[in-house]
Formats: C-alpha cells, sequence, structure tokens
C-alpha cells in the first residue's frame, strides 16, 4: 500500500510552526505543529478537545468561513490540520492567527454540553488557551 503524503516527511526535521502539508487542486491542507514530533511532548486529549471546539467555531464564524474545509487534530498530539479552499499560506496564516486570538477571548467552549458533544466531559480550556497562546507567541517568533 502507497504511503499517504504526511508519512513521507522526515519527523526528525518537523519544527513547531505553520506549513502547507498537501496541496491538491483548491484544497490545501496546513500543519499547524505545535510541538516537536516525537518529543515527548503533546497535548492531552482534554486540551486537544477544547481546542479543536473554540477554534473550529471561531474559524467558521468569520471572513473566510467559507473557505474552511476542516479543522481538527493530528493523531500524535502535537497539533492540528487546517483545510482551505483556494486559500493562499500567507492568507491563512494570517486569518488562523485573528481566529485563534478571538479563540482566546473566548470564556467556555462551545458545543460542549452533552447534547451537542461526543464527549462532553472531556474538556479543558485552561491547559487550551495554554497551548493556543504559546503556538501563536511562537509563530511570531518566526
Amino acid at each position: 500500500m502507497e504511503k499517504i503524503p504526511s508519512f513521507l516527511k522526515d519527523h526528525d526535521l518537523i519544527t513547531p510552526g505553520f506549513y502547507v502539508s498537501t496541496e491538491d487542486k483548491d484544497l490545501t491542507t496546513y500543519d499547524l505543529r505545535f510541538f516537536y514530533p516525537n518529543s515527548g511532548r503533546f497535548m492531552s486529549y482534554a486540551a486537544i478537545h477544547s481546542i479543536e471546539h473554540i477554534v473550529a467555531t471561531v474559524l467558521r464564524n468569520n471572513r473566510l468561513k467559507e473557505d474552511v474545509v476542516y479543522f481538527g487534530p493530528m493523531g500524535c498530539r502535537t497539533g492540528f490540520y487546517l483545510i482551505m479552499r483556494d486559500t493562499p499560506p500567507a492568507k491563512a496564516l494570517q486569518y488562523f492567527i485573528e481566529c485563534a486570538q478571538t479563540a482566546l477571548e473566548l470564556n467556555e467552549v462551545p458545543g460542549s454540553d452533552k447534547k451537542s458533544c461526543g464527549n462532553y466531559l472531556e474538556h479543558n480550556l485552561s491547559a487550551a488557551k495554554k497551548h493556543l497562546f504559546a503556538y501563536l507567541k511562537g509563530l511570531k517568533k518566526h
């Protein structure tokens, strides 16, 4: 079986940041790497879950919402994927930063009640904000 593109990347060379992972016609998958792969540092499920809820909600409620296809976690818990339609990297990065800053202002996790979420008991907004803030701070250094 052929390896998928993300498994062809040398994970020893991946650093935290915002990268183009794959491009397919009008869709671009962005790798939002919060931690170095295989470093022993990764996010808890509760933090990832809350980041997914707060960031996805803000991404889908702002000016480029029609271009957002998907936002979700990597299985390795070191980052997220953002899939956007017809959005060049600089524009996608700026949009993500704007939306993440708005997400940091939320005081509750949207859609975290029993009727709206399949695992509503596993959220950690404070840990989510801590990781998101550190990620944004790291992006500004580059």
